[in-house]
């Protein structure tokens, strides 16, 4: 990657007299300078993809591209994940295993391709219908914005663009202010892949200046947003015209039961909240235990915290590297330490050195503290006492967010009766909610989103279905000479 990085418009690389400093999380070095695009960049971008959907790209070359593009990812596994744990403070270990999702993404995606289709409709089941045959297509919506956070450079931009190419969408990317370089690298393999020039531009930027593109212009069909969740509810207010997929923020809770495996539990819950510094919106923060059984899991988990590798991500041995920034930091140190002012028992942690926020465990966390109704993003979560489930249920779902919850349990009734009673979009059983894999339908309600990812679910997203009628009784016969 070199020093001065410029954008993609259209295929074309361009500098930009408005430059940012891409820093490491961990000790601050600058990686690159990034060219930003500006509004009428922005336009241009939109103009460009607008102009892909005529021809557009048929289904089998778009999957041809698309399974090019994950062997390209395959093997260039090291460059990628050494890029992206460099620019984003991830674990390398941990940085190779989001390229080995991203692959698992984009085949997904150009299995999708070839299979997203229409279907036909049985017209004579209504008398009016008699004499008419009629089928559905499965159309490209148009042109795609793609906004995507941090936390996961390769992968999630990977479950935005690669769909949308899929469903024969072209895209606009907007990658994270902390994260240009990952997503740049991805354009440029998707290039070499055989994707037409036009159907791809990536525009690091000022988010509020593009986004006021993006919500306003009309050749813009579809926003998908993957960030906080008051940016993505403002989108959604912004663009009311416009399909907007939001996958937002999570509180996630995990209930472990009087009857769980607690090796099994601490060992997944641990692992679950520390990962990558807990930043992922469906790593572990809430964690009920019943009564019964609390002292041993609080025992289990603490000596399953005392060994998770902590410090310089490129370390093979590291678990828990950096907070993207200092400000992720203080607020951190600032919530452990109200919780705790408000009641809750710091068990290890809460304290932080050289944006390394140490492994937290706290206990009793009352339910009105940030760290049990907001999201934390940080490797901190607590453990609580119930002893009734229902109440368990009820404290779990104490939250505006919806995402992914999980519980762990032998009683295979108790974990049907979690289905039911949890008020989220995934519901794990003996598994962490931080648990996923890239072809399932991910999501959640509340203020957790308003849609499934995963590219099946995306591309239906981002499809419309277009239905032809043909009454074969009014058509003239052709000759049979």
């Amino acid at each position: 990657m070199d020093s001065r990085q410029p954008f993609l418009l259209g295929g074309e690389w361009r500098g930009s007299g408005r430059v940012s400093q891409v820093t490491a999380p961990y000790d601050g070095a600058v990686i690159a300078e990034v060219g930003l695009a500006g509004v009428d960049d922005a336009e241009r971008a939109v103009g460009v993809a607008a102009s892909a959907l005529r021809p557009g790209l048929a289904p089998y070359r778009r999957a041809e591209i698309l399974d090019e593009a994950a062997r390209l990812l395959a093997q260039r596994r090291e460059e990628l994940a050494q890029l992206l744990s460099r620019e984003v403070g991830k674990p390398i270990t941990l940085a190779r295993g989001e390229v080995d999702r991203a692959v698992d993404t984009v085949r997904f995606s150009a299995a999708v391709a070839r299979t997203h289709a229409g279907g036909g409709v049985t017209m004579d089941a209504a008398a009016s219908g008699v004499g008419k045959v009629a089928y559905t297509m499965a159309r490209p919506m148009g042109v795609v914005v793609a906004i995507t956070p941090f936390n996961f450079p390769l992968n999630l931009v990977a479950h935005k663009v690669a769909p949308a190419i899929a469903a024969g969408c072209p895209v606009v990317l907007k990658p994270a202010d902390q994260a240009p370089l990952t997503a740049l690298a991805f354009a440029q393999l998707l290039l070499e892949a055989g994707l037409p020039e036009e159907f791809l531009s990536v525009l690091p930027g000022n988010g509020p200046e593009l986004g006021a593109v993006f919500t306003h212009d009309q050749r813009v069909a579809a926003i998908t947003f993957t960030g906080s969740t008051r940016v993505g509810w403002l989108l959604r207010e912004q663009a009311p015209r416009k399909k907007v997929l939001l996958e937002l923020g999570n509180s996630a809770p995990a209930i472990v039961h009087s009857d769980a495996d607690l090796d099994l539990a601490a060992t997944k819950l641990t692992a679950g909240a520390f990962a990558y510094a807990g930043q992922s919106c469906v790593s572990v923060q809430r964690v009920y235990a019943h009564r019964r059984v609390v002292d041993e899991l609080v025992e289990r988990v603490l000596t399953a915290t005392a060994a998770v590798g902590v410090g310089d991500p490129a370390q093979e041995s590291t678990v828990v590297g950096p907070v993207i920034d200092d400000a992720s930091c203080r607020r951190l140190t600032s919530w452990v330490s109200h919780a705790v002012e408000a009641g809750a028992d710091l068990l290890t942690g809460g304290s932080a050195s050289q944006r390394v926020f140490a492994p937290s465990v706290l206990r009793e966390v009352p339910a009105t503290a940030a760290l049990e109704q907001q999201e934390a993003f940080g490797p901190v979560f607590g453990i609580a006492a119930y002893d009734q489930v229902e109440a368990a249920f009820a404290r779990a779902n104490d939250t505006s967010y919806g995402l992914q919850a999980a519980i762990f349990t032998a009683d295979l009734r108790l974990a049907f009766d979690a289905t039911s009673a949890l008020e989220f979009g995934g519901v794990l059983v003996n598994e962490a909610p931080t648990f996923r894999t890239d072809a399932m339908p991910y999501g959640g309600g509340k203020d957790s989103g308003n849609t499934r990812e995963g590219p099946a679910s995306t591309v239906r997203e981002l499809t419309e279905e277009r239905l032809v009628v043909i009454d074969h009784a009014a058509s003239p016969r052709a000759s049979r000479a």
